[in-house]
């Protein structure tokens, strides 16, 4: 023993604080992480094979697992775009704008993924901020947050839900309802409605990141070869075209056939046109030094390249391997049959060369790609950020049968007819056999990485649990706090709250579990109204970029900064913690244990 703690219990701290630290600081998978956790914690002794394997079987994981299938069901027959189109309208001021977006948000993410639902929004929010003259950053970040609140309301609106409730399931042999988080959630999303419009100039005003690339001829030049060049029949590296100073050669068009990316040894013809990307005043002298003309018309629009190309915008998340690094310097465009035409940052297009720019996190780029190209592959997934790549469905007949088979999984788990477990399965085994998915679309549905991280979570947890490392800081936050129930919830949730900003909130509220279990149970109380806060607090990161996979979604198209979610996320996080115990005590009064 060693501070009270035995040695697998320091074994235990030091892999959780070993595996955060990789997480923050590296760029490594999160299912690899969780997964080498999982593996520190079997091979030392610290848990025994079953329990070390216990999240795989667990009933929250595999609920999770099930509902990615349901919610492909929705996905794939346009329930999203249904929704969207007949709910946002044209409000004629910002209250109206924050309030028609934000609640149909929530809705939707009490049900469904909140990141499938921001990834749909992102796009819509910033055309329809155009037509409300609004900036798209005083309208995204609301749209990110509106996410994560509704998300709360339902146990299967959000992953730590899920984890917290199968694990207090497991521990008193009671399940939750599935609305059990209801009324406490919808308080606290009206609370923070509320709250966004009244902080509204804490929001900041930026200019969309796309906005550097609404002016084509800005960075694409088209130039012709005429007839008497004396560069014909040589190879494009040869004659010097291919890197030119301050831009880059991104397509030949040999009459009717376009060739990008172009390879060195590609000849040069008579009549053959040339697209260049980069400083335009720079690129303009080639006529003079090889002996090029202007082509009938000079330029692309963004709409299109040509028949088999097009360009797409993307934006570089903050787990990129592309950060910190030039396109120049890798195969990725030739990997990935791309060409990277222009780079903006913060909304402000780079005037240097392209493949010259050191990539940094939130950077917007647009690319030249065919315009069939799977731009949602895993391997492109984990490098970029495609906005413009959602297959829009058709509405139709399955909407309204998907979406009753969603609102029938509810109501069934609702009324306690039979377990959340067997909804989910029925739902998904409905979604199927009715087509509004196909198995292909189903399987694809499944985010095994997610799956891992949850996984791994429900072990983490009982690690810091059997190690008794849950009792000793329970003990110790009722050694500062006293024995004041409502003070010791809101010390826990107000450190759950500040911790989720830095690691998953699945991860948080596994780890948070046993702890609030633990304090609970040491005053003598039910330990129900404290794991519902547990449950909200856990998901309400607002102050940092980095705290939700939604924040990181809207991060980049809204041109933010860093700092933008810190100037009203610590705020709000104030704010939904004080409405959080509030509303929670007065729903679920404090019970002594019997």
């Amino acid at each position: 023993m060693f501070l009270g703690f035995s040695i697998h219990a320091w074994i235990t701290i030091a892999t959780v604080l070993t595996m955060f630290s990789v997480l923050l600081f590296t760029k490594l998978r999160s299912d690899l992480v969780f997964l080498g956790a999982i593996a520190i914690l079997y091979v030392t002794g610290v848990l025994d094979v079953k329990e070390a394997f216990s999240g795989f079987s667990s009933s929250s994981v595999v609920v999770i697992g099930v509902l990615f299938v349901v919610v492909a069901g929705l996905t794939h027959t346009g329930v999203l775009q249904w929704i969207v189109k007949h709910l946002l309208g044209q409000p004629k001021s910002y209250t109206g704008a924050v309030t028609r977006l934000m609640l149909p948000v929530a809705a939707l993410s009490s049900f469904l993924s909140n990141t499938t639902v921001v990834a749909l929004f992102v796009g819509i929010v910033k055309m329809w901020s155009k037509k409300l003259g609004v900036s798209p950053s005083k309208l995204l970040i609301p749209l990110s947050y509106a996410s994560g609140m509704g998300g709360v309301c339902t146990l299967i609106g959000t992953p730590p839900n899920l984890i917290i409730s199968g694990l207090y399931a497991d521990h008193t042999g009671t399940a939750m309802n599935v609305l059990a988080t209801t009324i406490p959630g919808l308080f606290c999303l009206g609370i923070g409605v509320l709250s966004v419009i009244a902080m509204r100039r804490l929001l900041p005003d930026r200019k969309a990141p796309e906005t550097a690339f609404e002016d084509t001829s800005e960075y694409t030049v088209e130039l012709l070869v005429p007839a008497d060049n004396p560069n014909i029949g040589k190879r494009i590296v040869d004659a010097g075209l291919k890197d030119i100073r301050g831009g880059r050669l991104i397509e030949i068009i040999h009459f009717d056939e376009v060739i990008s990316p172009v390879p060195d040894d590609e000849p040069i013809m008579g009549g053959d046109r040339l697209v260049f990307t980069g400083q335009i005043d720079e690129i303009l002298d080639l006529k003079k030094s090889h002996g090029l003309v202007n082509a009938d018309h000079p330029v692309f629009t963004t709409a299109e390249v040509g028949k088999d190309r097009q360009l797409r915008t993307a934006y570089i998340p903050f787990n990129s391997s592309l950060i910190h690094k030039t396109l120049g310097t890798t195969t990725f465009e030739k990997d990935n049959n791309m060409v990277l035409v222009a780079v903006a940052r913060q909304g402000k297009r780079i005037e240097l060369s392209p493949h010259e720019v050191k990539l940094h996190a939130g950077d917007t780029l647009l690319f030249e790609c065919p315009p069939r190209m799977n731009v949602n592959t895993d391997r492109l997934r984990s490098q970029l950020q495609f906005f413009d790549s959602e297959q829009v469905p058709n509405i139709g007949p399955k909407t309204f049968i998907s979406t009753s088979i969603m609102i029938a999984m509810v109501a069934l788990s609702a009324l306690n007819v039979m377990p959340l477990l067997q909804c989910a399965f029925l739902a998904a085994i409905a979604m199927l056999l009715l087509r509004c998915c196909n198995a292909d679309q189903a399987m694809k549905a499944i985010n095994w990485e997610i799956l891992m991280v949850f996984a791994g979570s429900v072990v983490l947890g009982l690690a810091i649990q059997k190690t008794g490392i849950a009792e000793r800081m329970a003990y110790g936050i009722l050694d500062i706090c006293g024995t004041n129930p409502i003070v010791v919830m809101t010390a826990i949730c107000f450190v759950a709250t500040f911790i989720t900003e830095f690691i998953s909130n699945t991860a948080a509220g596994a780890m948070f579990f046993p702890i609030m279990l633990e304090a609970a149970e040491k005053l003598g109380y039910e330990p129900y109204p404290f794991l519902i806060a547990l449950m909200i607090s856990v998901s309400s990161s607002f102050a940092t970029p980095i705290g939700s996979p939604t924040h990181m979604l809207v991060y980049a198209p809204g041109g933010y900064r860093f700092s933008d979610f810190m100037r009203i996320g610590l705020l709000m996080n104030l704010i939904i913690l004080a409405a959080n115990i509030f509303i929670v005590n007065v729903v679920y009064p404090l019970t002594p244990l019997p």
